[in-house]
Protein backbone atom coordinates (compact mmCIF):
# COMPACT_ATOMS: atom_id res chain seq x y z
CA UNK A 1 0.00 0.00 0.00
CA UNK A 2 1.27 3.45 -0.90
CA UNK A 3 -0.59 6.37 0.66
CA UNK A 4 -0.55 10.08 -0.08
CA UNK A 5 -1.44 12.32 2.85
CA UNK A 6 -2.61 15.89 2.48
CA UNK A 7 -2.48 18.61 5.10
CA UNK A 8 -5.29 20.75 3.68
CA UNK A 9 -5.07 24.50 3.78
CA UNK A 10 -6.94 27.28 2.03
CA UNK A 11 -3.71 28.60 0.47
CA UNK A 12 -1.50 25.52 0.19
CA UNK A 13 -1.36 21.78 0.71
CA UNK A 14 1.29 19.88 2.62
CA UNK A 15 2.04 16.46 1.13
CA UNK A 16 3.54 13.26 2.51
CA UNK A 17 3.97 9.78 1.03
CA UNK A 18 4.29 6.44 2.71
CA UNK A 19 7.10 4.14 1.71
CA UNK A 20 6.01 1.38 -0.73
CA UNK A 21 5.41 -1.02 2.16
CA UNK A 22 3.10 1.47 3.88
CA UNK A 23 5.11 1.58 7.10
CA UNK A 24 6.81 4.98 7.13
CA UNK A 25 5.56 8.50 6.41
CA UNK A 26 7.88 10.81 4.50
CA UNK A 27 7.30 14.54 3.88
CA UNK A 28 6.94 15.19 0.13
CA UNK A 29 6.57 18.96 -0.20
CA UNK A 30 4.03 21.74 -0.55
CA UNK A 31 1.68 22.69 -3.38
CA UNK A 32 0.10 26.14 -3.55
CA UNK A 33 -3.64 26.29 -4.20
CA UNK A 34 -4.33 28.45 -7.24
CA UNK A 35 -6.85 31.25 -6.84
CA UNK A 36 -8.53 30.26 -10.11
CA UNK A 37 -9.73 26.90 -8.77
CA UNK A 38 -8.50 23.42 -8.05
CA UNK A 39 -8.63 21.75 -11.49
CA UNK A 40 -4.91 22.29 -12.21
CA UNK A 41 -4.11 21.20 -8.66
CA UNK A 42 -6.16 18.01 -9.08
CA UNK A 43 -4.32 17.30 -12.34
CA UNK A 44 -0.96 17.78 -10.61
CA UNK A 45 -1.99 15.56 -7.70
CA UNK A 46 -3.30 12.86 -10.06
CA UNK A 47 0.03 12.93 -11.94
CA UNK A 48 1.88 12.50 -8.63
CA UNK A 49 -0.48 9.67 -7.66
CA UNK A 50 0.29 7.89 -10.94
CA UNK A 51 4.07 8.43 -10.76
CA UNK A 52 4.31 7.22 -7.17
CA UNK A 53 1.87 4.30 -7.40
CA UNK A 54 -0.43 5.73 -4.73
CA UNK A 55 -3.46 3.59 -3.96
CA UNK A 56 -4.84 5.36 -0.87
CA UNK A 57 -5.54 9.00 -0.04
CA UNK A 58 -5.41 10.41 3.48
CA UNK A 59 -6.70 13.91 4.17
CA UNK A 60 -6.26 15.70 7.46
CA UNK A 61 -9.38 17.17 9.03
CA UNK A 62 -8.76 20.53 10.68
CA UNK A 63 -11.25 20.14 13.53
CA UNK A 64 -11.64 22.73 16.27
CA UNK A 65 -9.90 21.87 19.55
CA UNK A 66 -13.24 20.75 21.01
CA UNK A 67 -13.69 18.32 18.08
CA UNK A 68 -16.36 20.32 16.31
CA UNK A 69 -16.29 21.01 12.59
CA UNK A 70 -15.31 24.35 11.14
CA UNK A 71 -15.72 25.81 7.68
CA UNK A 72 -12.18 24.64 6.89
CA UNK A 73 -13.14 21.11 8.02
CA UNK A 74 -16.01 21.11 5.53
CA UNK A 75 -13.73 22.40 2.77
CA UNK A 76 -11.15 19.71 3.51
CA UNK A 77 -13.82 16.99 3.29
CA UNK A 78 -15.10 18.37 -0.01
CA UNK A 79 -11.58 18.59 -1.39
CA UNK A 80 -10.73 15.04 -0.30
CA UNK A 81 -13.90 13.57 -1.75
CA UNK A 82 -13.46 15.44 -5.04
CA UNK A 83 -9.84 14.28 -5.36
CA UNK A 84 -10.83 10.70 -4.51
CA UNK A 85 -13.51 10.74 -7.20
CA UNK A 86 -11.11 12.17 -9.76
CA UNK A 87 -8.27 9.76 -8.87
CA UNK A 88 -10.68 6.83 -8.37
CA UNK A 89 -9.07 6.00 -5.03
CA UNK A 90 -10.39 5.54 -1.50
CA UNK A 91 -10.01 8.50 0.84
CA UNK A 92 -9.60 8.35 4.60
CA UNK A 93 -9.99 11.37 6.87
CA UNK A 94 -7.76 11.79 9.91
CA UNK A 95 -8.11 14.21 12.80
CA UNK A 96 -5.20 16.62 12.38
CA UNK A 97 -5.60 18.68 15.54
CA UNK A 98 -2.25 19.96 16.81
CA UNK A 99 -0.19 18.39 13.99
CA UNK A 100 1.31 21.75 13.05
CA UNK A 101 2.38 22.34 16.65
CA UNK A 102 3.87 18.85 16.83
CA UNK A 103 5.65 19.36 13.49
CA UNK A 104 7.16 22.64 14.74
CA UNK A 105 8.33 20.94 17.90
CA UNK A 106 9.91 18.02 16.01
CA UNK A 107 11.74 20.33 13.62
CA UNK A 108 12.99 22.50 16.47
CA UNK A 109 14.29 19.39 18.27
CA UNK A 110 16.00 18.27 15.04
CA UNK A 111 17.74 21.63 14.79
CA UNK A 112 15.93 22.82 11.67
CA UNK A 113 16.39 26.56 11.35
CA UNK A 114 13.37 28.84 11.45
CA UNK A 115 13.29 29.79 7.74
CA UNK A 116 13.59 26.18 6.59
CA UNK A 117 11.09 25.05 9.22
CA UNK A 118 8.45 27.47 7.97
CA UNK A 119 8.87 26.24 4.39
CA UNK A 120 8.60 22.58 5.47
CA UNK A 121 5.90 22.88 8.13
CA UNK A 122 2.89 21.73 6.08
CA UNK A 123 4.74 18.75 4.61
CA UNK A 124 5.90 17.74 8.10
CA UNK A 125 2.31 18.07 9.35
CA UNK A 126 1.14 15.86 6.45
CA UNK A 127 3.71 13.26 7.52
CA UNK A 128 2.27 13.33 11.05
CA UNK A 129 -1.25 12.88 9.63
CA UNK A 130 0.01 9.90 7.64
CA UNK A 131 1.76 8.45 10.70
CA UNK A 132 -1.56 8.61 12.57
CA UNK A 133 -3.32 6.83 9.72
CA UNK A 134 -0.68 4.10 9.48
CA UNK A 135 -0.75 3.63 13.27
CA UNK A 136 -4.53 3.15 13.40
CA UNK A 137 -4.50 0.15 11.12
CA UNK A 138 -4.34 1.77 7.68
CA UNK A 139 -7.90 0.82 6.71
CA UNK A 140 -9.64 2.19 9.80
CA UNK A 141 -11.08 5.67 9.80
CA UNK A 142 -9.28 7.89 12.27
CA UNK A 143 -12.18 10.32 12.38
CA UNK A 144 -15.97 10.00 12.35
CA UNK A 145 -17.67 8.91 9.12
CA UNK A 146 -17.78 11.76 6.67
CA UNK A 147 -20.54 12.30 4.13
CA UNK A 148 -19.65 12.44 0.45
CA UNK A 149 -19.54 16.13 -0.38
CA UNK A 150 -17.76 15.76 -3.72
CA UNK A 151 -20.51 17.51 -5.63
CA UNK A 152 -20.31 20.69 -3.58
CA UNK A 153 -18.15 23.63 -4.60
CA UNK A 154 -15.25 24.68 -2.44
Amino acid sequence: MRALAIDFGTKKLGLALSDPAGRMALPRGILPRPAAGDEALFAELCALIGREGVDTLVVGLPLALDGSETETTRRAKKFGNRLAARAKLPVHFVDERLTSSEAKSRMREAGVRSKKAKARLDAEAAALILESFLACGRSAECAPDMPDLSGEDL
